[in-house]
């Protein structure tokens, strides 16, 4: 029962730096940016991708193995939870698939080439990724 704790409080901690960190990033940090040129938006948004996307990659991998080992060790499998559990696993291999894209597709152009129109689609692909992240938090408030 403690290893199931253990592993709970793991999950909801990723969560939370994972969700919480595309909250602060699209509601805060963006609009705070019309303050600087747009010159110096770019450069900081590159170190904030940088620096978050390092965070995801272990809140996404963290999110992910400890989903599965509560599912398989704590509840026998995917016949032991109740419906609401294998939405909440469907959301977050979209939003891991989601990250993954951005990482590989705009995030790498915008490490080559900076740009206004990159920035705007990793902003657009955080923001689907940020409703799925709140939705799959509502869905988890049922899974219990």
């Amino acid at each position: 029962m403690i290893l199931f704790h253990v592993l709970l409080a793991l999950h909801l901690l990723a969560a939370v730096a994972w969700v919480g960190g595309m909250a602060f990033a699209l509601m805060v940090l963006r609009p705070s940016l019309g303050i600087l040129e747009p010159a110096q938006r770019l450069a900081l948004h590159a170190q904030v991708f940088r620096r978050f996307f390092l965070l995801v990659w272990h809140a996404m991998v963290l999110v992910l193995l400890t989903g599965f080992i509560m599912l398989f060790v704590t509840f026998g499998g995917f016949a032991g939870v109740n419906p609401w559990v294998h939405v909440m696993l469907l959301l977050g291999l979209i939003m891991s698939a989601i990250f993954l894209a951005v990482f590989f597709g705009p995030w790498r152009e915008m490490r080559a080439a900076p740009g206004a129109a990159v920035a705007e689609r990793i902003r657009a692909l955080v923001g689907v990724n940020l409703a799925l992240g709140v939705l799959t938090i509502i869905v988890a408030a049922f899974a219990r």
